[in-house]
């Protein structure tokens, strides 16, 4: 089993070498540029999807971008405008791990920011989105959800494991006890921001490796040329699938 995952991985890894290279050659479009949004719980496995994701393309041209906590005066700017300082030019692929969609998860259930600053968000969030999709930016958003139990496993092995010290954060203290305000906070944030041009989809990611697999498979099929998308097998779809408003209830979201 090990050596068939690192085996499709290779080969998907493969594919978005080949993605990338299209995208800078001659026959591209100018503005040939891919923003790729990764949401989730904490310990959902974003950082090590990245990492596959980006492992073998060109570090000039893909960024993996997590703001920390805003400044003084980045606190007084447009909510969205220390984003927008880091969106692709031509040719790239800008990966956000920390994304705009702070104001819909952590911000909200911690309380840093208002109820009103919130709403607002959920106003624009969308619309903002739209600019960017019809500046000629392929947008991908993808939610990675887990189940309560594997979240609290994934977070022990953290504080128990010297090596996974680094990933240990304040917010994980509080992920378990406020379960339930995250999974209100999360249906909020994909009821409100999911739209046609923007979508959102889900991936159920309790195994960390098939939902690798599935969302490099989703990434190629949203960003790829025809003839190397055509060439990738879609993901499967009870693993990764758009979110629709029956997911809230029929069990594919964790509660």
């Amino acid at each position: 089993m090990a050596k068939h995952y690192q085996e499709e991985l290779e080969a998907l890894q493969l594919a978005l070498v080949r993605t990338q290279m299209a995208m800078a050659g001659s026959d591209a479009k100018l503005d040939e540029r891919v923003v790729i949004v990764l949401e989730g719980r904490d310990g959902a496995g974003k950082d090590g999807t990245i990492k596959r994701i980006t492992e073998h393309l060109s570090v000039r041209a893909t960024r993996v971008v997590a703001l920390p906590k805003p400044s003084d005066r980045e606190r007084t700017q447009w909510y969205f405008q220390r984003y927008a300082t880091h969106l692709p030019a031509a040719g790239e692929i800008v990966i956000f791990n920390r994304s705009w969609y702070n104001r819909a998860g952590v911000e909200v259930v911690m309380g840093f920011s208002t109820a009103t600053e919130q709403e607002a968000f959920l106003r624009d969030a969308p619309d903002f989105e739209r600019m960017l999709v019809e500046s000629g930016i392929r947008l991908v958003k993808i939610w990675l959800d887990i189940s309560k139990k594997e979240q609290e496993k994934r977070l022990e092995a953290r504080r128990t494991d010297p090596l996974k010290a680094l990933k240990v954060s304040d917010m994980d203290k509080v992920a378990q006890a406020k379960w339930a305000e995250y999974s209100a906070a999360r249906d909020t944030m994909l009821t409100r921001t999911h739209t046609p041009f923007a979508p959102w989809h889900i991936v159920r990611a309790d195994d960390k490796k098939d939902a690798r697999i599935a969302i490099i498979r989703h990434i190629l099929h949203a960003i790829a040329p025809a003839d190397i998308a055509d060439s990738v097998d879609a993901p499967d779809p009870e693993l990764l699938f758009p979110f629709k408003m029956a997911a809230l209830e029929d069990g594919r979201l964790a509660k």
